[in-house]
């Protein structure tokens, strides 16, 4: 059903493209994506899906609503979201050497989003600059939870340090190589973020 046109982004196991499809006379851009490798595991298949399981249960003005999923030809799984035209959130700051009040009252639809995702049992794992994109209009929406976990259920996803990024990781993700996923991480994370975009250095 979609139409790719090109590469957005590609992490250690996926990857994201542009795409659209036709809706009548509509057309609407998704951000795509998939597996990357050409073989994927039992616990891959179920990342996706959990990933797709959450954000359908999330609604919130500055989080990347999920639009579809399912499967392609070679049966790999998908997931489509709203594509965001914008640039990070760290750009944003410097492109237009925003005051520090700016930033704060920017930052705090992202603490909404992530406050949002916490209220209904669900932890980020993987707050960055680089899943914090602004549109043009001055929104920012929070993307990628591809790592995240719902406090309820068991974790699938393998913990590591591959599966975290370290600049941005609580110090309990490191001692435990990612094992911890309570919601401090996601604030320890949110506070190491506003400080590099205040103080335009890391922590």
């Amino acid at each position: 059903r979609y139409v790719v046109e090109r590469e957005l982004g590609r992490g250690g196991m996926g990857v994201v493209w542009l795409a659209h499809r036709s809706l009548g006379d509509a057309r609407q851009a998704v951000a795509l994506k998939q597996i990357g490798q050409h073989a994927w595991s039992d616990e891959d298949r179920r990342r996706f899906e959990r990933e797709r399981r959450i954000l359908a249960g999330l609604d919130h003005p500055n989080i990347a609503a999920l639009v579809d999923g399912g499967e392609d030809a070679r049966g790999a799984p998908y997931i489509a979201t709203q594509y965001v035209d914008g640039i990070r959130i760290d750009a944003w700051v410097r492109a237009e050497r925003r005051s520090a009040r700016q930033i704060v009252q920017l930052f705090r639809q992202v603490v909404s989003a992530v406050a949002h995702a916490h209220a209904r049992l669900v932890v980020h794992r993987d707050l960055k600059p680089a899943n914090i994109l602004v549109g043009n209009t001055g929104i920012p929406k929070l993307l990628d939870f591809g790592i995240s976990r719902a406090l309820e259920e068991d974790a699938v996803t393998r913990d590591g340090p591959s599966q975290m990024t370290l600049r941005y990781a609580a110090p309990e993700q490191v001692a435990s190589e990612g094992a911890v996923g309570g919601v401090g991480v996601d604030v320890y994370a949110l506070g190491a973020i506003l400080y590099e975009l205040l103080a335009q250095m890391s922590p």
